[in-house]
């Protein structure tokens, strides 16, 4: 499954961190993103 996390926010990073740690999860997207989130590479 493909995921995409709308906003720039810590929240928004802790979701995305998350979701990339499922299995079921393929991608995460981020959007508009941060420098948190760039960092997270999956």
């Amino acid at each position: 499954m493909k995921v995409l996390v709308i906003g720039g926010g810590g929240r928004e990073h802790a979701l995305a961190w998350k979701a990339s740690q499922s299995i079921g999860v393929t991608d995460v997207f981020v959007a508009p993103g941060n420098a948190g989130t760039a960092t997270e590479a999956g």
